[in-house]
């Protein structure tokens, strides 16, 4: 079953993106599209509200989501008689049960992920894991809040794993300093 198009690509997993890949030319916009077992729309004059249930699957540039249950706020817009309006962009999109995000080399892993979409926000919870290929790392944290537009991360209970550090000791191929070269410390 396929939903309307919802008007807008999912731009909330861009937050995930940071610098971590550029591109040489941008990728043409594709609409979003959903699927799920069940669907229960409804609009008032300025909102439609839809609740995807069941495996529900959202394609879009460069992007696709997995979850359980997937609810959308998105502004509507048109003639005020529709039965569902037209839906101009996201207020807010809240994906729970098994949320699985991939964008390009960037991914996600949650029980829920709460975007924001006005904010450039994102709020993983309930065990997020984001891990980004491009620059091989892995941010876990309960919450992890991502801000695209000042390419930040924040957390509590943080564990993040970077690529190795170089080696910063001695020269492996030079000999050791001599035993009475010894180090002085200055004193304050």
């Amino acid at each position: 079953m396929k939903s309307p198009h919802l008007g807008a690509t999912l731009v909330f997993l861009a937050s995930l993106a940071g610098p971590a890949v550029i591109r040489s030319a941008e990728p043409s916009p594709s609409p979003t599209i959903i699927v799920s077992q069940a669907l229960d729309m409804h609009s008032t004059d300025t909102d439609t509200f839809s609740v995807f249930t069941g495996n529900v699957v959202v394609t879009g540039t460069d992007l696709r989501i997995t979850c359980d249950r997937l609810d959308v706020d998105s502004i509507r817009s048109g003639e005020k008689t529709d039965t569902i309006g037209k839906q101009d962009n996201f207020k807010s999109l809240v994906a729970t049960g098994h949320v699985h995000m991939v964008q390009l080399d960037r991914e996600a892993s949650c029980g829920r992920a709460e975007v924001l979409p006005r904010e450039d926000k994102v709020i993983l919870t309930e065990n997020p894991v984001v891990i980004d290929h491009g620059n091989n790392t892995v941010a876990t944290g309960e919450p992890l809040v991502l801000l695209h537009g000042e390419r930040r991360v924040m957390g509590t209970n943080v564990h993040i794993t970077l690529p190795p550090i170089k080696d910063l000791g001695f020269d492996k191929n030079a000999p050791p300093p001599a035993p009475d070269a010894a180090v002085t410390v200055p004193q304050k």
